[in-house]
């Protein structure tokens, strides 16, 4: 235990001493480093806060120190977490490289994969989509018709994908293509990766009821991905899709940071009650509506139970590893839990939360509205609500089909 107190003092004066003030605010709209170039955050200090963050391995704490890591233990990754919540500090790096394809490619990427991919990745230098869902393929993930053929030395992909987030942002895509059409859909998929500047590449974003276009349409025409970027084997790529998605849906970085997690849900559930104090009053010194006091206090008691459940998760997991089928719990109840704090905001702040533009509302209740609609997808954005709860009969509780 004394090497771990002398780890949190030595992080938290680090941490007192190089984030940036303005670091230690709420995340504002547009300022979220997801990696690469085409798409900047205004704030100059984001880029300070990456660089200092990234000389540490602290972009990716619990990564090897060989790939550009921080090299960091569970136990040591949970303390640097808890000290940025204590400051209110932002992370520094997010996307799909740092909670999707990273950590795959540390299990299932060729050493020569590790070595080109990783440390851009940990710097920031390059962005991530997602090829996977398609037009006829959803939740019915593995009928994917995007066909690769074997041209050699590399793929010729052509085909189409949807709701590919960030694609008009992405420096590269790891990408579903199916290389053996006879074979049994399972088993003749592929997982490539190839330049999202590649020639014969279109993207076409999509408008949302939130006025935001974070998905798009993309479309391969004789695409070319370099048989380098095959990933694990051909036609065995749904075992790696299967695993991305389990660190997409609970990775280590999500769980072993519900200690900030609670941190957080005692401060929106406070927020949650300063609100509706303002809005609704108070009567002997209670909120005057007892159905949304009782509500707002089932959040919270929710909330916590959520992230003690991910802490003991991660305690529970081998080395640190992420654990398998029983992630989708967290997708399942994390989807309907941001939802459920969406709507008591609602309720608290009443008519000001339906606001769209114009001067009788301030930039929160405009941002409340369209994160609000936009969260509506969360029970169906990767993977549904359904789907989920398959798994969790068929590979958790050992259920018949």
């Amino acid at each position: 235990m004394a090497a771990l107190d002398d780890f949190r003092k030595d992080t938290r004066a680090w941490l007192d001493e190089n984030c940036p003030a303005s670091m230690r605010t709420p995340m504002t709209e547009g300022e979220t480093v997801s990696g690469g170039s085409k798409h900047r955050s205004p704030n100059p200090d984001s880029y300070v806060w990456l660089d200092r963050m990234a000389e540490k391995g602290w972009t990716v704490p619990a990564w090897p120190k060989e790939y550009g890591g921080g090299g960091l233990h569970t136990d040591e990754f949970v303390v640097l977490l808890e000290e940025m919540a204590r400051i209110q500090a932002r992370s520094p790096l997010e996307g799909m490289g740092v909670t999707m394809i990273g950590p795959t490619l540390l299990e299932y990427g060729s050493e020569e994969q590790k070595q080109r991919h990783l440390t851009k990745i940990v710097n920031g230098e390059i962005r991530w989509c997602q090829g996977y869902s398609e037009p006829g393929a959803g939740s019915d993930l593995a009928g994917l018709a995007t066909k690769a053929e074997d041209k050699g030395d590399h793929f010729l992909v052509n085909g189409s994908k949807i709701w590919t987030s960030g694609a008009q942002f992405a420096d590269w895509i790891f990408c579903l293509v199916r290389t053996e059409p006879q074979a049994p859909k399972h088993e003749g998929i592929s997982f490539v990766l190839f330049s999202m500047d590649s020639p014969g590449i279109s993207i076409k974003p999509i408008k949302l009821i939130s006025g935001a276009s974070p998905f798009c349409e993309t479309f391969f025409d004789d695409v070319k991905a370099p048989k380098e970027d095959l990933v694990h084997k051909v036609n065995q790529g749904w075992t790696v899709a299967k695993r991305l998605l389990q660190h997409e849906r609970s990775g280590l970085r999500a769980l072993a940071s519900a200690g900030a997690s609670r941190t957080a849900a005692t401060q929106t559930t406070t927020s949650l009650a300063d609100v509706a104090k303002e809005t609704i009053g108070m009567v002997d010194n209670h909120l005057a509506n007892p159905v949304l006091r009782d509500s707002i206090i089932q959040y919270r008691m929710n909330a916590n139970a959520f992230s003690l459940t991910q802490r003991r998760t991660v305690e529970e997991s081998e080395a640190g590893s992420t654990p398998g089928a029983a992630t989708s719990i967290f997708k399942f109840y994390g989807a309907d839990l941001r939802k459920e704090q969406l709507e008591l905001q609602l309720k608290a702040r009443g008519t000001q939360s339906f606001g769209w533009e114009g001067d009788g509302f301030t930039a929160e209740e405009l941002n409340l509205t369209r994160t609000w609609l936009a969260s509506r997808a969360g029970s169906i954005a990767g993977g549904t609500n359904e789907v989920q709860l398959n798994i969790l009969a068929k590979r958790v509780l050992g259920l018949p089909d």
